[in-house]
């Protein structure tokens, strides 16, 4: 999902409005040391015993982080979809769990995360994920307000 998110998303957007050069930094820097964190944590801390792929906690978190990456694509999609060429305005998005949650791309992407860490069950993946539900959350609601 990583490479979807920072090499095919990006491609596929309409031009909207530009990301201050500020956030994209922090950003970045944010995203580089939340991966050094994560890798460092399962290559050299976390032990799993030899049937954890089996584990229900494990199949739970991986189905969890599944179903949240099918919600963000496609969410993702239709918002690129929402206006046609042109088109301005706000709209507001129907269809898939847009008819449930307003912001149902941050839905699915905290709903990854989450999974991620039960499947992980590591300290530093559960405050990631914590940390995505903070963020994105409060980002929700103000696109729901």
């Amino acid at each position: 999902f990583v490479h979807y998110r920072s090499l095919i998303f990006p491609l596929l957007i309409r031009a909207g409005k530009p990301t201050p050069f500020f956030t994209f930094v922090l950003a970045l820097l944010f995203c580089v040391y939340n991966g050094y964190l994560q890798g460092r944590s399962l290559s050299n801390y976390a032990k799993y015993p030899s049937g954890w792929l089996k584990d229900p906690l494990f199949i739970t978190g991986f189905i969890g982080w599944l179903v949240g990456v099918v919600i963000n694509i496609h969410s993702d999609h239709i918002l690129r979809n929402l206006r046609k060429p042109g088109e301005t305005g706000y709209k507001i998005p129907r269809g898939g769990m847009f008819e449930y949650v307003s912001g149902a791309n941050f839905f699915g992407e905290i709903l990854e995360w989450f999974g991620f860490a039960l499947a992980c069950c590591t300290i530093e993946s559960l405050a990631f994920a914590l940390c995505t539900l903070f963020i994105l959350g409060s980002r929700a609601k103000q696109h729901h307000q």
